[in-house]
């Protein structure tokens, strides 16, 4: 029951916003007591109203947000009203519809301070200018001054991963669907901008990729280099190995930036077997075959979990957007006998209730505010800069290479 009525209130955000819902739902049961008030009918009346306050709490608990306008609160309060006042003789549903809203209220409360805080800002990318002038001093801290082990770096990823993702909720995601259908339909409406939640995660890996890339960059010695990528190719494989999907995708896509790609006397030096490996496993042919394969793993391996840590599953984000947007696009939302299409929307809400249930894992390891604050605020270099840190470190080797050079040189040089 409790599957049926999240997938309903889930996908009905479709069709109809959930206040006009609950409007509806205050109508059908001031219908059904105005019908059912006659001393006959007062136990199907007592029955009606259980059903409709086992509704509102399973409402209430997994979308509190739906809650948070003054119009849906008034007609909250407005059914939780009318519902008491059939249940006076011995108060249990008095008692449970005082509990549920004070839960909403904590949980309106939570949510309402996570949006007052701001996206901690970086510092400004280093500037370009000084980037071609000067290289960095050699004992400027890296990530290896903060954190040597792989380990224990994949560990602070998940921290920050599983932080970053717990603030996501099951509308955010259904908010993607809504988005898709205001653009086929021409429509704009202005509760479809992208959530600050889904926004924040979606930062999060373009940071850490171009962390990865910056950290590799920056350094000025051959060896220290081909060091500083093997340090990140085991710190992938950690993530991978503990369910970390969404850090390994970032880190590789860091280190298949132009900029260090193209560190082909640095790359010679790296032992590669481990990134082949793990590039096998992000290979994105048969529509990321191999990686949904270590995914599904890792999902069974969570559900007979006996310990925290084999409960970590934390999928590439970006690929799990896309499969409910294909889910959606693929499939009408009604049948040809104009009913609508459930089994679609089973499908979703089935999808986004087991990512739910993965961004609900309390992370096991032992949080480091020290390098946490260095991989949420460490400085990282715009795409330019990353290419003249790449170019002073080895040199330009065709025409193409040699002509964006001269441009990036000619450009700063302007600029000073």
């Amino acid at each position: 029951m409790r599957t049926y009525i999240f997938t309903f209130l889930l996908s009905s955000r479709v069709f109809v916003p959930p206040r006009d819902l609950l409007a509806r739902v205050g109508q059908i049961y001031l219908e059904q007591r105005q019908q059912l008030e006659d001393e006959p009918e007062k136990a199907k009346l007592k029955s009606f109203s259980a059903k409709i306050v086992q509704l509102l709490q399973e409402w209430t608990e997994a979308f509190p947000y739906d809650f948070q306008d003054e119009k849906a609160m008034a007609e909250l309060k407005a059914i939780t009203h009318r519902v008491t006042q059939c249940d006076e003789e011995n108060g249990t549903v008095k008692k449970a519809i005082a509990q549920m809203t004070q839960s909403l209220l904590l949980s309106l409360a939570a949510r309402s301070q996570f949006q007052e805080l701001r996206e901690k800002l970086r510092p400004p990318a280093v500037d370009k200018g000084s980037v071609l002038k000067t290289k960095p001093p050699a004992a400027q801290k890296d990530i290896l001054g903060v954190c040597c082990d792989p380990l224990v770096l994949a560990q602070q990823l998940t921290h920050i991963e599983l932080d970053r993702v717990s603030s996501i909720h099951p509308e955010d995601l259904m908010q993607i669907i809504s988005h898709v259908d205001s653009l086929d339909n021409h429509r704009c409406r202005g509760d479809l901008t992208k959530t600050y939640s889904l926004e924040a995660y979606d930062n999060w890996f373009n940071c850490l990729s171009m962390l990865v890339a910056t950290e590799v960059c920056r350094v000025v010695k051959k060896k220290h280099r081909t060091r500083m990528l093997e340090f990140f190719i085991d710190v992938a494989r950690e993530c991978f190995n503990m369910g970390n999907f969404n850090s390994m995708m970032a880190i590789i896509s860091g280190m298949n930036l132009s900029p260090v790609a193209r560190l082909k006397k640095t790359w010679s030096k790296v032992k590669t077997a481990k990134f082949d490996v793990l590039e096998h496993h992000m290979d994105p042919s048969s529509n990321f075959c191999n990686y949904r394969t270590a995914l599904q793993g890792a999902t069974q391996r969570s559900q007979m979990a006996n310990s925290s840590r084999e409960k970590i599953v934390i999928p590439v984000f970006n690929l799990f957007v896309k499969d409910i947007y294909f889910l959606h696009k693929i499939h009408t939302n009604h049948l040809p006998n104009g009913h609508i299409n459930f089994k679609k929307f089973w499908e979703i809400s089935r999808q986004i209730h087991e990512f739910m249930t993965w961004t609900q894992v309390e992370c096991p390891f032992e949080k480091d505010k020290k390098i946490q604050n260095y991989l949420l605020t460490a400085p990282i270099y715009s795409e330019e800069a990353l290419f003249i840190a790449s170019f002073e470190s080895e040199g330009p080797e065709n025409h193409m290479e040699k002509d964006s050079w001269k441009t990036l040189r000619t450009t700063l040089l302007n600029r000073a």
